[in-house]
């Protein structure tokens, strides 16, 4: 019989974790938190020094029944949940729901799911770290505290289904402060000049941009100067003035932490910052690997350190050595500082073993599952290299009073990029091919005058949010997904192409929240409210003085806003379906599971239909609209609209080009368009 129990969160680690530590251990899941504060009210009670009340969760009753009967057999219980304040306070409330007062209990934290990991955190067993259990209760009590003061106002004065959120009304704030921006913004014209030049001997023209005359460099801002420049400098002869060589050195980036894992995968693989979190927990986990069994492939998955253990530094180094040579392997000096107003709790988010390389695994992950391991594989390998190097020319031209320049550069050692090349680093390189020396006198083939206009801010997208949100000191790791989440499931914001765009039920409720709770929605007191919980983290601050200070104004600002906001109508969005029992134009309403049509007519037309979006295609057999749909798993397939009339149906997104070879619809799948008939076999990079 098992002596000892082990307690993690997630089902999934139960199998991991049982093969580590053999036949005196059992190994059982909490599925998660067992015990928070009721749904049905506040949960805090203000009238006694803002004692939280705690329930066990509903459904939640016979995990804990299995546990207590997995507890009454242990010896010893260790809490193994994740190492961080949200695992801390989970085994906290374990060990009060399954009452283990009278037990030897321990409390475990590691930061990868293998074998030499696990066992280490037997050895170095604690007590349960009550700074981590109220830096999390204070952060849970003002969440609520927003969330259930607020949102009712938010339901009476707008509409049902909405809601405030201490980090979401702030995230929201960023994205509608920055299209009043991009709507405010008055485009500048400007101008840039190339001239362009061949070298002596050369049959390859170089491109130089007009840089000002003499040491001065002059802006170009309309084309009447332009022509100015390029009517002074006709029949002139072009000479080089200046040729200066040196050498660039671009440093290997930092390995990831959660930001940043959630930035690249969003620009390199497409992936939302919810997908990037599900698979990553997926590869902490475990994945069945043949001939292993179940291998936690990365490490903690929440983190914003890019500490690295000096285990971890060996493997890298002895790997980099091995594979790539000596000359790659980064020197003492290579290494980055981690940013400030860290954690640090744990290590960036690595591989748990190197030599388990993506190529070894491609055929035994799915897809998505091996390309975000292969990002975090290639990042952290190449976080542990060389820097790459370019030589660099920066050279001048004379024409008259004019002054040309360019700068080119190539680059002599890959270093970390022969592993991990980012989209920033994808640079054009503007190569001389011939030899430009001082006094050099160049050809003059033309001129090539360009006008421009200045940019207004980009809008966010997921990754470009999600970095505003860590460098204003907004939210933790853990934080950044669920946020983007729920103001997207609020439909505060749309998404489109990547970018975030605020609907109007966003600005309205923007607005609201800036005219009543001004210091909810102010970034710098959002900031300072995350400082002071990382005090509480580290037992300089009480977690009850916070929630204290905070309440009584709050409660206060409610009131006021009560009183004096006005109530505002938002329409339902009319389409173009009329209701065939009453004849109204259908509205497009948000329910649980996403968008139907209503009859605006209600309650005497009670009327509702499912809502399709159409995609601008028609269908091939009968001519009607193609229509996205989604199947009871939530899997996307396109068909007719007037299924089950009509039986239309594809798993790719079908456009409106017909195949060349058979006439059949093209469909698209990732970058190419391939046929709809398998048996063509036609398909065309797109």
């Amino acid at each position: 019989m098992a002596k000892y129990l082990v307690i993690v969160e997630s089902p999934a680690k139960v199998k991991t974790i049982k093969k580590f530590l053999g036949s005196n251990y059992e190994v059982a899941a909490s599925n998660g938190h067992v015990r928070d504060l009721p749904k049905s009210s506040l949960g805090i009670d203000i009238e006694h020094d803002y004692e939280p009340k705690y329930i066990t969760i509903r459904g939640k009753g016979d995990i804990l029944a299995h546990l207590r009967k997995e507890v009454r057999k242990a010896e010893k219980i260790y809490l193994a949940t994740d190492p961080d304040r949200e695992g801390e306070a989970i085994s906290w409330h374990l060990y009060h729901a399954l009452k283990l007062e009278d037990k030897k209990v321990y409390r475990i934290t590691f930061n990868e799911i293998t074998k030499n990991a696990v066992r280490e955190s037997l050895k170095n067993a604690r007590e349960i770290n009550m700074d981590l259990v109220d830096a999390q209760q204070a952060r849970r009590a003002l969440d609520r505290m927003v969330g259930y003061r607020i949102s009712p106002l938010l339901w009476a004065k707008i509409k049902r289904g909405l809601s405030a959120g201490r980090v979401q009304s702030v995230a929201l704030r960023i994205i509608c402060d920055r299209e009043e921006e991009i709507n405010a913004f008055v485009p500048e014209e400007y101008w840039t000049l190339d001239a362009v030049l061949r070298p002596e001997g050369e049959k390859k023209p170089i491109l130089a941009r007009y840089y000002g005359t003499g040491k001065t460099k002059e802006a170009i801002s309309d084309s009447r100067r332009a022509q100015e420049i390029m009517d002074a400098l006709q029949g002139a002869d072009f000479t080089v003035t200046e040729v200066k060589k040196g050498e660039r050195i671009k440093k290997a980036p930092l390995p990831f932490t959660t930001s940043t894992l959630q930035q690249e995968a969003s620009k390199e693989l497409n992936f939302s910052t919810q997908k990037t979190m599900r698979l990553a927990q997926q590869l902490y986990e475990g994945v069945d690997i043949q001939g292993e069994g179940t291998v936690g492939l990365i490490t903690y998955l929440r983190t914003d350190s890019t500490r690295v253990s000096e285990e971890a530094q060996a493997a890298a180094s002895a790997y980099v050595k091995a594979h790539f040579g000596p000359q790659y392997e980064a020197g003492e000096g290579d290494a980055k500082k981690s940013p400030q107003r860290i954690q640090d709790a744990h290590e960036a988010i690595r591989p748990t073993d190197l030599e388990k390389s993506p190529a070894a695994l491609k055929e035994q992950l799915p897809r998505d599952l091996f390309r975000l391991y292969q990002l975090i594989w290639k990042r952290f390998l190449a976080s542990r290299m060389s820097p790459a190097r370019y030589e660099t020319t920066a050279v001048k031209i004379q024409a008259a009073d004019s002054v040309f320049a360019l700068s080119v550069s190539s680059r002599t050692f890959d270093g970390f990029m022969s592993v991990y090349v980012s989209q920033e680093d994808k640079e054009e390189e503007n190569v001389l091919t011939g030899r430009l020396e001082k006094g050099s006198r160049l050809s003059f083939v033309s001129f090539e005058p360009k006008q421009h206009f200045t940019q207004p801010p980009a809008h966010y997208t997921e990754a470009s949010l999600v970095r505003a949100l860590e460098e204003l000191g907004i939210g933790r790791p853990s934080t950044y997904a669920p946020t983007i989440t729920t103001i997207l499931a609020r439909r505060y914001v749309t998404k489109e192409n990547k970018n975030l765009y605020v609907t109007e039920l966003g600005e309205v409720v923007n607005n609201m929240m800036k005219e009543a709770f001004p210091s909810i929605v102010d970034v710098n007191f959002t900031a300072n409210l995350e400082a002071l919980l990382d005090g509480v983290e580290e037992g300089t601050v009480k977690w009850k003085t916070i929630v204290s200070n905070f309440y009584p104004d709050l409660d206060e600002a409610v009131k006021q806003a009560e009183k004096d906001l006005e109530h505002v109508t938002i329409a339902d969005e009319v389409s173009d379906v009329a209701c065939e029992l009453c004849g109204r134009q259908m509205v497009i309403k948000y329910g649980p599971h996403g968008r139907f049509l209503a009859c605006p007519g209600f309650p005497e037309c009670r009327n509702t239909k499912p809502y399709y979006e159409k995609i601008g295609v028609a269908c091939p057999k009968c001519g009607k609209d193609v229509v996205m749909k989604k199947t009871r798993k939530g899997r996307v397939y396109y068909g007719c609209i007037d299924n089950p009339d009509c039986d239309f149906m594809v798993w790719q997104r079908p456009t409106d080009k017909k195949c060349p070879k058979c006439g059949n619809l093209l469909l698209v799948k990732g970058n190419k368009l391939v046929c709809s008939n398998e048996q063509c076999g036609y398909h065309v990079l797109t």
